[in-house]
């Protein structure tokens, strides 16, 4: 069954671009700077630092990366909190200029207390609270601004939005690690502080340009309400058992960790055990809704019970997309620690000179990560101007879905090749770090046909009352792709696990790396199924 063309192919071409935009593309090109420039030095700088300074010497890396992941779960997950209060209460752009001063004051705390594990991970709720916080609003703060008449012109904006977002990522992490090497960590988590406040600066100076649609705040026809009655009007059915089911999970799980009990693993601490509780509650109450949804019909109007259904549809979409992130986020953990066991270039084919300076730019392998931005930047026009035309013209139309569906794929290949280079270095092979060119080349090919596709295909799919509520659905994502990351750490390390890979003759980062890569695939698989029975919808604003 042929896809429908993008949403955004059937407006005017000509249509102009909305003169506020700049604003958000120069905040945003700030923030991510702010933000990337912390993200990709936080497993390098916890791994060597005084604050895991009590652990012994081969559990610090281990360690260090569960901290990053427990830090972009929290990054994701308060997404939720950001388009409620948004959608219900002060509107996209109060709510953004808001927690972006909590933004500014997480990066204040990590300058100062580098020394200081509270004082730290202060820092880092903060930053959580503040990035997870803007993140789902900025995006489609972009999607307010357009319209029926000029939409033609969102798919461009969204993919500079993306590109912008690269360019901030690029330089941050090519300069952050020399800063964080030559200069300390006070500079290097300081001047991310700086870029965030000018992020805030620039956003606040285009605030009189701005289309502003207000917060729908209560609504009797909302998502949760019309939940709420398709699950309690009428006598008890299926889908109500199997929500109250899926409370009552929940509740068990949170309370097993709470108490202590030995039914629950020791390992799985409030993080995990909460990221469960909240995956058992969507899925069981989104599901058990969903077979009860009808019975909403005559309590609400027909287009709030349409807009729900088009929800629960696009959480089957992101909750498919779940695996990509677990591998996508471990470049800044997994990936650099295997970058640590490589041979940093020497440039000695180059002039003196030349070698010399290189060598002094390149000296970290948290480094590497500017790859993937430099890799974005020329595979998002690559792809729209050279790829995507030269598919249509052999009849194969690369909609959101399929790209999204293929960026998965792409990014399984790229840890196969990762895995590869970890068995080469665990038989004793003394390999350039520039092998790992291939992989990030892959994974940000899979990330583009991802990412940036979703960033459009969220806003387009979610009714008005719902835009920012979605997106935070759609960040959370992430949240849960670092859950996949936490759950499989504490797995291996178990001893019997431990003994059986090592029965096998791998070691413990080449069998993650295979682990994650087969986990990949088979989400590609089950997403290009679904992808080609969902209904695309058509939400942006009327003119």
């Amino acid at each position: 069954m042929p896809h429908p063309p993008s949403v955004a192919a059937e407006s005017v071409p000509a249509a102009p671009l909305p003169r506020q935009i700049p604003y958000i593309i120069g905040n945003e090109a700030c923030e991510r700077f702010s933000f990337y420039g912390m993200r990709n030095i936080l497993v390098e700088f916890l791994a060597a630092s005084v604050l895991l300074a009590a652990l012994p010497i081969l559990d610090r890396q281990g360690y260090a990366k569960d901290i990053f992941h427990t830090f972009v779960i929290g990054v994701y997950f308060f997404p939720l909190l950001g388009g409620w209060l948004s959608d219900r209460y002060f509107g996209k752009y109060n709510t953004v200029l808001w927690f972006s001063l909590i933004y500014c004051a997480g990066h204040a705390c990590l300058a100062m207390f580098e020394d200081s594990r509270s004082g730290f991970f202060t820092g880092l709720f903060l930053i959580a609270l503040g990035s997870g916080g803007i993140k789902p609003l900025v995006v489609s703060f972009v999607g307010d601004q357009f319209d029926q008449t000029n939409k033609s012109r969102a798919r461009v904006v969204f993919d500079a939005f993306y590109w912008i977002i690269n360019f901030g990522s690029f330089f941050a992490s090519l300069l952050m690690p020399l800063v964080l090497r030559n200069w300390g960590a006070a500079w290097a988590f300081g001047i991310p502080g700086i870029l965030m406040f000018i992020a805030t600066l620039i956003f606040w100076l285009g605030r009189k340009q701005y289309v502003n649609v207000p917060p729908s705040g209560p609504d009797p026809d909302s998502f949760l309400s019309v939940v709420k009655t398709a699950l309690t009007r009428g006598a008890p059915g299926l889908g109500t058992i199997m929500a109250a089911l899926a409370i009552l999970v929940a509740t068990l799980m949170l309370g097993l960790w709470a108490t202590g009990a030995s039914l629950w693993p020791s390992g799985w601490g409030f993080v995990i055990t909460a990221c469960l509780a909240l995956g058992t509650l969507i899925g069981g109450v989104g599901w058990g809704a969903s077979l009860q949804l009808e019975r909403a019909r005559g309590a609400h109007p027909d287009a709030a019970i349409d807009g729900v259904r088009a929800v629960l549809r696009i959480l089957i979409v992101f909750a498919l997309v779940t695996p990509f992130w677990s591998l996508f986020d471990q470049k800044a953990s997994t990936w650099v620690l295997q970058g640590g066991e490589m041979v940093m270039p020497t440039f000695s084919s180059l002039p003196d000179g030349v070698a010399g300076f290189l060598r002094g730019w390149f000296a970290s392998p948290s480094q590497m990560q500017a790859l993937n931005p430099l890799f974005v930047m020329m595979l998002i026009p690559f792809n729209n101007l050279v790829l995507y035309p030269a598919l249509r013209r052999f009849g194969f139309n690369p909609t959101p879905l399929r790209r999204m569906g293929w960026g998965i794929a792409f990014s399984a290949v790229a840890w196969v090749i990762a895995g590869a280079i970890q068995l080469q270095l665990d038989a004793g092979a003394n390999l350039s770090i520039g092998w790992q060119t291939w992989p990030y080349l892959l994974l940000t090919f899979g990330e583009v046909l991802v990412s940036a596709t979703a960033l459009e295909f969220a806003y387009s799919q979610a009714p008005h009352a719902m835009k920012g509520v979605i997106m935070a659905f759609w960040y959370l994502t992430s949240t849960f792709g670092g859950l996949w990351v936490l759950l499989t750490n504490v797995t291996v390390r178990h001893p019997t696990v431990i003994g059986w890979i090592t029965g096998q003759g791998w070691s413990e980062n080449a069998f993650l790396m295979f682990f994650f890569a087969g986990f990949a695939a088979v989400a590609a698989l089950a997403f290009i199924a679904y992808a080609r029975r969902y209904p695309v919808q058509d939400n942006y604003r009327k003119a």
